[in-house]
């Protein structure tokens, strides 16, 4: 009688705990904290009030010579164990989900944003996990023989500590490679990157790797030990300008000016440059050729991409209808 009037009391316990924290939310806070206190309520009313029972019907029970009194004690421990993890996973996920709402939904203009949706998930993702093997542990810890055999283990300088040890190097590796990458202001989500000759932008940053969409739509997926041990090049790391360029190879005899006039007024026509820079130079030169290159400012990557094949494709118009003499030519002289 005595245990189950306190799981009776700990019952409505919670059902008022429920009710006033509703009330509170609805009428103390009057909106200034309602987008937090609200998604918190509804995330955690059920492990909440699992805490609340299970707790109570833990410590209302007493540990008594009867084996089932021992068994419902030690299983009302391991539901508390695990509801208390789940009260903690579900509070983290609410601020995670909050935190995003509060920030614009813009991610190329914005560096600050980028960096911190970049920051926020690995953060949140490697806190679930520390929770949850505590949790698994503190349940471990309940049963006796489970206990006395890590503990052995733990006291040994055995084999079986060197081969968990290397098993587990790969995944701490990417595990501590990605909180590395969040923090070490290399790359963000919505940045361009050109990873091994491919372009894409990141898609998403998880704490064991990172997802970059590239430019035909393929998902590249890369451990996030791969950002921590090789190079890699970030078009928008200080902003989401590109400058995008453009090389073609024409013979000696074309008249750079010309072709100055010409790239001029495709580059001004074009509605994907950002109207801040351009410019064409004769960067290299070969026995047959000369190379042409031409380059221009865009808003974004995708757009400096579009520009590139847009100003290719005229250029190589122009040349094959109007000056096809301009071309590249293979000469040979005989002399006899």
């Amino acid at each position: 009688m005595h245990t189950a009037l306190i799981v009776l009391a700990a019952l409505a316990a919670a059902v008022l705990v429920d009710l006033v924290a509703g009330v509170l939310i609805r009428r103390v806070a009057r909106g200034r904290y309602r987008w937090l206190l609200e998604p918190l309520r509804d995330a955690c009313r059920r492990p909440a009030a699992a805490v609340l029972l299970f707790g109570a019907l833990h410590y209302a029970l007493p540990p008594g010579p009867a084996d089932w009194q021992r068994h419902l004690r030690h299983a009302s421990l391991l539901v508390l164990i695990a509801a208390s993890a789940w009260l903690l996973i579900r509070t983290l996920s609410v601020i995670e989900t909050v935190s995003f709402s509060k920030l614009p939904s813009d991610l190329v203009t914005s560096r600050r944003i980028r960096r911190a949706r970049t920051q926020i998930r690995p953060v949140r993702r490697l806190t679930v996990a520390v929770v949850t093997i505590v949790a698994i542990g503190l349940i471990l810890i309940t049963f006796r023989p489970v206990r006395l055999f890590g503990i052995s283990v733990l006291t040994s300088a055995g084999v079986v500590g060197a081969l968990i040890g290397l098993s587990a190097r790969t995944a701490l590796g990417n595990a501590f490679a990605g909180v590395q990458v969040a923090f070490a202001d290399g790359l963000h989500v919505g940045d361009v990157l050109v990873v091994d000759g491919e372009w894409g932008r990141v898609e998403e940053v998880k704490l064991t790797n990172v997802v970059i969409r590239l430019w035909d739509e393929r998902m590249l997926i890369l451990p996030t030990t791969y950002f921590t041990e090789r190079p890699f090049q970030n078009w928008t790391r200080n902003e989401s300008r590109v400058v995008g360029k453009v090389q073609i190879h024409v013979d000696h005899t074309a008249d750079l000016d010309d072709l100055r006039r010409e790239a001029r007024q495709l580059v001004e026509s074009s509605p994907l440059w950002d109207r801040r820079q351009w410019v064409l130079q004769m960067v290299d030169s070969t026995p047959q050729t000369v190379v042409i290159q031409v380059q221009a400012s865009a808003a974004d990557g995708a757009s400096a991409w579009d520009l590139r094949c847009d100003l290719r494709e005229g250029l190589v118009r122009y040349l094959r209808d109007s000056h096809p003499q301009w071309l590249p030519r293979t000469r040979n002289q005989y002399q006899p």
